[in-house]
C-alpha cells in the first residue's frame, strides 16, 4: 500500500514506524474505507492519524489520545471563525499562520502539539469574541 513518493511515517512517542491500516480494524465497520497511519506498537502505543485518501499523506502527525482530544477541541474553536464568521477557511488559516509565524505546511491543527492547540484555542476564542455575531438574549 505504499507508493514511491510516500515518506516513512514514524511515531513521535516510541519512534517506531507507523503502518497504513484500514480504520475499520480499529473502530469497526463504521469508518468505511478510511485509512490511518497507526503506530506499529498499537494498541500499546495508541498513536494514529488520518490519511488523505488520494495521496496517502498523513493529515498531520501521529497523536495519542490526549493530543487527539486537544486537536478536536482546537478545531471546534478554530472552525467557528470560518463557518460562522467573516472568513473563508483559507482566510482563517492565513490568520493562524500570521499570528503564530507558521509556514503554510505547519499551519494545520493536525501538526500541532497540545501546547500549540491551547494557543490556537485561545486565539480562536478571542477572535470569535470580537468578530462573531453575539447570540440574542432570551
Amino acid at each position: 500500500m505504499k507508493n514511491a513518493s510516500q515518506k516513512e511515517v514514524v511515531c513521535p512517542y516510541c519512534h517506531r514506524k507507523a503502518v497504513l491500516r484500514p480504520a475499520r480494524e480499529l473502530f469497526g465497520n463504521s469508518r468505511g474505507k478510511e485509512l490511518l497511519y497507526v503506530c506499529a506498537r498499537y494498541p500499546v502505543c495508541d498513536a494514529y492519524v488520518g490519511v488523505h485518501a488520494k495521496t496517502l499523506k498523513p493529515l498531520g502527525t501521529l497523536a495519542n489520545k490526549a493530543l487527539r482530544a486537544k486537536r478536536i477541541e482546537a478545531h471546534k474553536a478554530f472552525d467557528a471563525l470560518w463557518q460562522q464568521g467573516p472568513f473563508t477557511r483559507r482566510g482563517a488559516y492565513q490568520l493562524l499562520r500570521l499570528r503564530f509565524g507558521l509556514s503554510e505546511e505547519d499551519a494545520h491543527i493536525g501538526m500541532f502539539s497540545e501546547e500549540m492547540c491551547e494557543e490556537a484555542i485561545l486565539f480562536s476564542e478571542q477572535m470569535a469574541a470580537r468578530l462573531l455575531p453575539k447570540p440574542k438574549a432570551a
